[in-house]
C-alpha cells in the first residue's frame, strides 16, 4: 500500500501541513511513524481529509466531524456506503441550516429577528421585547424548538 508524505498529502489534498497535523493531533487522521519519525499516510486520507473540509464548509464542529469519522471502519477503507451512511447522520441538523439561511434571505431586507427594538417593524414582530427570554441574537433565525 503506497503511503504519502505530509507535503503530498498537502499538495494533493489542498490543505495545509499544519491543518493535517492539527487534525491528526484531534484524532481526525492517522498517520504512521518511519524509522527517521517522518509521518506516512494511506491514500484513503484524502478521503477523510475532504470529508473533513466539506463537513466544515456547511458548518458542523470539529467535535461532530470527529464522532461522524469514529464510525468508520479501522481495519478497511471506507466504502461508498460507509460514508453514505454518514452523512444521513447530518441531515435533519443540515436542513435546519438551511431553513436558518431561508430565513436570513427573506426577513434580511426588513428585519433580522434580533430583537434590538431599533426597527419600526420590531414593535410588530416583538412588542415589548417579548422574545428577549429566548436568549441573545436573532432569535427569530433559530429553528423553533420541536413540540
Amino acid at each position: 500500500m503506497k503511503q504519502l508524505t505530509i507535503g503530498h498529502l498537502s499538495e494533493r489534498a489542498g490543505v495545509a501541513t499544519s491543518a493535517i497535523r492539527f487534525y491528526e493531533s484531534r484524532g481526525l487522521v492517522q498517520s504512521v511513524r518511519t524509522t527517521g519519525n517522518q509521518r506516512r499516510y494511506t491514500a484513503s486520507t484524502l478521503r477523510r481529509l475532504a470529508f473533513i473540509r466539506s463537513a466544515q464548509t456547511v458548518g458542523l464542529t470539529l467535535e461532530e466531524i470527529g464522532e461522524a469519522l469514529a464510525t468508520l471502519p479501522e481495519n478497511r477503507t471506507p466504502t461508498k456506503a460507509d460514508w453514505t451512511r454518514l452523512s444521513r447522520l447530518w441531515r435533519e441538523r443540515l436542513d435546519e441550516q438551511i431553513e436558518r439561511i431561508e430565513r436570513l434571505r427573506d426577513k434580511l431586507d426588513s428585519c433580522i429577528g434580533c430583537g434590538c427594538l431599533s426597527l419600526k417593524t420590531c414593535a410588530l414582530s416583538n412588542p415589548h421585547d417579548e422574545v428577549a427570554p429566548r436568549g441573545p441574537g436573532a432569535v427569530f433565525l433559530e429553528p423553533t424548538p420541536h413540540q
